[in-house]
């Protein structure tokens, strides 16, 4: 059955055209959006849903879609999505971050102008029939030093056109190294020298706890007198009041705002005071962004449904079309060594350690951690999957750490994971053949070499004649059909381990009745989801 998407905000036709063309059963309600109520009613139906801004998907609307498996954003921001929710239902969310790049860059450029020159006051009072001339004295972007705080995308887009203005670039971004600050050709400095250096001060930062408020009343009183400040990122960077205030004693010279704390913004402490250019968050709305959002959206959202591929996405490590048909079969190990220790882990787990050798090391090893912990997980919660296993991981306080070596023995590449409790470690380790067959290659540090299937039985024992015996002669008393059976020890007389793979799920009867034999000290039924 083909996959169904939901487009509940205006978004262009190509994209709508986009999902048809690839075999995507798409449902267009444009204005679904407003409607909470209608919205809650119906999502249940569908695997992925396409939005703008309008749409608010709650954690109310979240809880309504048991079939829901992705959430495009056609545009950068998702503060209209509950992604804590989103993860912890296993719901991946995507945005389209490039985009409305360009757009918003060159938004944050002309804001610049038109607060430099005083443009739009220059034209509503020429329109008004005055001849002002001498009252809207400006001041040249050339030669004045513009301090962009985050200099990433947007950010970056930015610093190149400012150079171009032939003005002086200081940047603040604690993720911008010296080398590609050189390569910009900007200065990177600390936030306080920017603030004290600055003639223009523009913000690409997204929202966060580390930079909500980030121009505080504290930072902008350390501002240059005669400062502007264009904000075309997020609302609740700046304080809005502060400025309005600074603005009014003339420490800051004039504002641009794109964004406000509260949207849509009717009221605002910076409307209608002199040199101030609001504008209503229009830093993305051009034809040509719209176009590129709404086709980049249809296309990851249809490549997620239709081959796994993950781009863009902000709750899940992102993994190619290429990535995914390679690591295909690296992932369903991945989830096979966690669903085993999970399955034979009852006391709580403190951590989880991951090994990386060879080949494997060089892969998305994010999202294969995602694959071991999502096996772990199930046990305790069967819905869960590779987006919301590290929420609940790390909401249970479990510790994940990874380590990647070099190729360290007969296999190309292999994964090895521990789980750590306070009782004990536990560890399996498993790698992938060349006919992309999933196998077992390790179990408590003893070398096996097992088949991986739906049903399986694990026993251990000391290491003495009749174990082979009396597992296949209890297993074909009692009609259960062996496929595989895979033995290993650590020495001879010692410890010894036995894995059955088996064609259906062996009855508690006859566990019991190997219980009952008094030669093993451990019996576990295994399930594994090999579809």
């Amino acid at each position: 059955m083909a996959p169904k998407v939901l487009i509940s905000d205006k978004l262009s036709e190509a994209a709508v055209q986009i999902f048809r063309d690839r075999g995507i059963d798409v449902d267009f309600q444009p204005d679904l959006g407003k409607d909470k109520d209608k919205l809650a009613e119906i999502i249940g139906n569908y695997d992925g849903l396409a939005i703008r801004s309008a749409t608010k998907v709650t954690e109310k609307i979240l809880a309504n879609a048991p079939n829901l498996k992705v959430i495009g954003r056609a545009g950068i921001g998702t503060d209209n999505i509950d992604k804590e929710a989103a993860s912890k239902q296993g719901v991946i969310v995507m945005n389209t971050p490039f985009g409305n790049m360009i757009t918003t860059a060159e938004h944050a450029i002309a804001m610049m102008f038109a607060v430099a020159r005083q443009i739009p006051e220059a034209s509503a009072s020429t329109h008004a029939g005055k001849w002002e001339k001498s009252k809207f004295m400006g001041v040249e972007l050339t030669g004045k030093t513009l301090g962009v705080i985050g200099a990433g995308n947007i950010g970056g887009i930015v610093c190149d056109r400012a150079l171009g203005l032939k003005m002086k670039v200081v940047a603040y971004d604690p993720f911008l190294g010296e080398e590609k600050a050189e390569k910009m050709g900007v200065e990177k400095v600390e936030l306080d020298e920017l603030l004290s250096r600055a003639d223009f001060i523009t913000l690409h930062v997204p929202y966060t706890e580390q930079t909500a408020n980030i121009l505080s009343r504290e930072n902008l009183e350390k501002t240059k007198k005669g400062v502007r400040i264009i904000n075309c990122a997020r609302g609740g960077l700046v304080d809005e009041e502060a400025l309005a205030d600074l603005l009014k004693s003339g420490h800051v010279a004039g504002a641009g705002f794109d964004v406000f704390a509260e949207e849509p913004a009717k009221e605002n402490p910076l409307f209608n005071l002199p040199n101030v250019v609001c504008t209503p968050h229009l830093g993305a709305a051009t034809t040509e962004a719209q176009e590129n959002v709404a086709l980049q959206v249809a296309e990851q959202m249809s490549d997620y449904l239709l081959t796994g591929a993950v781009t863009n996405a902000l709750n899940m490590p992102s993994v190619t079309a290429e990535e995914a048909k390679v690591m295909g079969p690296w992932v369903k190990l991945a989830g096979h060594l966690g669903a085993f220790i999970g399955q034979m882990t009852d006391e709580p787990i403190k951590a989880i350690n991951i090994l990386y050798d060879g080949s494997v090391a060089k892969m998305n090893l994010k999202a294969l951690n995602c694959g071991v912990v999502a096996g772990i997980m199930k046990r305790a919660n069967p819905d869960v999957n590779m987006v919301s296993a590290p929420v609940v991981a790390r909401e249970k306080g479990i510790q994940i750490s990874t380590t990647n070596q070099d190729k360290s023995g007969v296999f190309d590449g292999y994964v090895k994971v521990t789980v750590v409790t306070e009782k004990r470690e536990r560890s399996i380790a498993g790698t992938v053949f060349s006919d992309g067959k999933p196998r077992f290659i390790q179990i408590k540090g003893i070398t096996i070499d097992a088949e991986i299937g739906e049903h399986m039985l694990y026993t251990t024992n000391e290491d003495v004649p009749g174990i082979i015996g009396t597992l296949g002669q209890t297993m074909g008393q009692n009609g259960v059909n062996i496929a595989n059976f895979t033995l290993g020890r650590h020495t001879a007389k010692g410890e010894a381990i036995a894995l059955l793979y088996v064609d259906d799920q062996v009855p508690e009867a006859v566990i019991g009745k190997l219980h009952d034999t008094g030669m093993f000290r451990q019996i576990k039924p295994l399930q594994f989801d090999v579809a």
